[in-house]
């Protein structure tokens, strides 16, 4: 599989969870808060859980974005602007994990630490351009020659 695939499905596992996660949170707040990993730190605070939801689905529209153009600032954006959340996500559920038992702060953990490791893969997969040149094996398939389709006839 070229490098423009892996960075394109890698973007779209990312875009699809923050859609699940946006819509769950924005519109099931009270049914997210009861899951396990968030209920053991309260209080309940429809608001913000609200916010969150907004602020994942608002992330799932620029991962989306990124797929369906592929080009390499918007794709290297909705990266960085995911590792930005899921690293603060991460350091933060690391200091509180007390509350769980060793299993399933350590399987919280492994989620989150994935989060953190997919789009940082991604973004190296993204970081020297190949993946978005139209000319290199890595990228897509070869850009019409001169004079081709919506190119002129040169005469």
């Amino acid at each position: 599989m070229s490098r423009r695939r892996w960075l394109r499905s890698g973007l779209g596992v990312l875009a699809a969870t923050q859609v699940v996660l946006g819509l769950w949170v924005l519109l099931l707040p009270e049914l997210f808060w009861k899951w396990p990993w968030v209920s053991h730190l309260p209080p309940y605070n429809e608001h913000l859980l609200r916010d969150f939801g907004g602020a994942s689905a608002a992330l799932a529209v620029v991962l989306c974005s990124a797929v369906a153009a592929m080009e390499r600032r918007l794709v290297v954006t909705a990266l960085v602007a995911y590792l930005v959340s899921s690293v603060a996500h991460l350091l933060f559920h690391a200091q509180h994990l007390e509350s769980l038992s060793a299993a399933s702060g350590a399987g919280f953990m492994a989620l989150l630490g994935t989060a953190v490791l997919l789009p940082a893969a991604l973004l190296w997969l993204a970081a020297d351009g190949t993946a978005f040149r139209a000319d290199s094996p890595g990228g897509t398939e070869r850009a019409p020659r001169a004079g081709g389709p919506g190119q002129g006839s040169g005469t």
